[in-house]
């Protein structure tokens, strides 16, 4: 009876400090995003720096160019995105007026048939200010986080100097290197390698929908394509949340059959660097569970609103790589897994 009391006590008090933390991670959103921003782009440019010390180039000339890339290249896109989004808005009476016209045939046709439907009602739910209402929202969030672009580079440049000592530095704050030097490289080594694999792979994600609906002819090819990007991170849902705005303005703008074409680009390219690619280069044992990322989700939204919802895969994957090097946690790690195996009966 004790053990099991001191066991009970253990887990509320553990449950208690975590709503406590997660209150304090709430309460400091403003610091904690841009903070996170920071440590997920320093990981993803580290293995430039690391690149170019193969080649004796000085760390701080390494640094240098990077942050200037990032700088020319985010404000280059930055300015292009935002063009796109005016265009988008200035435009959106000439689509509306166009899917108006589009339905018209399509409710004449169904009233033939003697099906009556709603015109007014049918159009609020196909509306591309409605379905751009999510996007604008997750852009406009990561524009007001990027006004501290200034102190997000600084926190990059900090960390990507300091990045190569930050292993040793928590081996000696374990006091017990011996016993902790795997799991905590395991760790490090399986977070950057996740983060640089998405990264490339939501680069190369963004880069193919953006060319597809260029070809297409679809407008602002290109906001859709900073949106395919950044929604790659989200795996399952985030494609899909991804493809609604650009497929209905193809519909709008173009027709059944090009809307027809985008939406099959998206499944091919979806398709093709997350059940492909980016297996074969991130190993097994890193994915998740639908149900587990539609979870996560809500929650890192909840906690750090939109870019919680954008972080919220790779946020949920250190948990889980974490959990994974903990031996008393491992459970809770495979229940997060997509594909844990499954313990066979007796009988069978």
């Amino acid at each position: 009876m004790e053990i099991k009391s001191n066991t009970s006590i253990k887990a509320l008090v553990i449950m208690a400090c975590l709503v406590i933390v997660l209150a304090g991670i709430k309460a400091a959103s403003a610091i904690v995003v841009p903070f996170l921003l920071s440590v997920f782009i320093a990981m993803a440019c580290h293995p430039v720096i690391h690149w170019c010390s193969r080649y004796r180039i000085p760390k701080w000339l390494s640094i240098l160019i990077v942050i200037l890339l990032i700088v020319v290249f985010g404000s280059m896109l930055a300015g292009l995105v935002g063009k796109s989004m005016n265009d988008f808005s200035q435009n959106m009476p000439t689509y509306r007026a166009q899917l108006t016209d589009d339905f018209a045939w399509v409710l004449g046709q169904l009233e033939a048939l003697n099906i009556h439907l709603d015109r007014q009602q049918l159009l609020s739910y196909l509306d591309p200010g409605v379905a751009m209402g999510m996007v604008t929202n997750i852009l406009s969030s990561l524009g007001g986080v990027l006004t501290n672009f200034l102190l997000i580079l600084l926190t990059v440049v900090f960390m990507l100097f300091e990045a190569d000592s930050v292993p040793a530095k928590v081996h000696i704050a374990l006091d017990d290197p011996n016993m902790k030097i795997k799991q905590i490289d395991k760790f490090l080594g399986s977070v950057k390698q996740y983060l640089v694999i998405k990264t490339v792979v939501s680069l190369a994600t963004g880069l193919v929908i953006g060319l597809w609906l260029y070809v297409l002819g679809v407008d602002h090819f290109l906001l859709w394509g900073v949106l395919a990007f950044l929604l790659n991170y989200i795996p399952n849902i985030g494609s899909i949340i991804a493809a609604i705005p650009a497929v209905l303005l193809a519909l709008v703008q173009l027709g059944p059959g090009i809307a027809g074409l985008a939406a099959l680009g998206y499944v091919v390219s979806n398709t093709v660097m997350g059940n492909v690619i980016e297996p074969r280069y991130m190993g097994r044992g890193l994915g998740l569970s639908t149900l587990v990322v539609f979870l996560s989700l809500i929650f890192w939204g909840w906690l750090l609103g939109s870019i919680g919802m954008l972080l919220s895969v790779p946020l949920t994957m250190i948990v889980k790589i974490a959990l994974e090097s903990n031996a008393d946690a491992q459970w809770i790690a495979r229940l997060l897994d997509s594909d844990a195996p499954v313990a066979k009966s007796a009988d069978q």
